[in-house]
């Protein structure tokens, strides 16, 4: 599995969001590949998952991107991340 965080320029905001979800994985024991991505770039990728803040979300939504989304209201609630992870991991099969 594919999980692309993506952020509006690819550095710090989806650099933090790739660490906590990571984390997370490592908790629920889930093996994914995670990466991050400026928002331009994303859309010519390919994930089974990817996850934004609400505005990049809305933006990727537009995009046509292909994959579950993962909207985020703050980047940094650690516990909101897991849930909305975790759901979306079970809707993929990989929980």
């Amino acid at each position: 599995m594919k999980i692309l965080v993506v952020c509006g320029h690819g550095l710090g905001t989806s650099l933090m969001m790739e660490m906590s979800i990571k984390s997370i994985l490592k908790e629920l024991a889930v093996t994914a590949e995670v990466d991050h991505r400026d928002l331009a770039s994303a859309s010519s990728e390919t994930a089974e998952m990817f996850v934004a803040t609400r505005d990049i979300a809305e933006q990727l939504i537009s995009m046509g991107v292909n994959g579950r989304l993962v909207s985020l209201d703050n980047m940094v609630d650690k516990a909101a991340m897991k849930e909305k992870l975790s759901i979306a991991l079970r809707e993929l099969g990989a929980l």
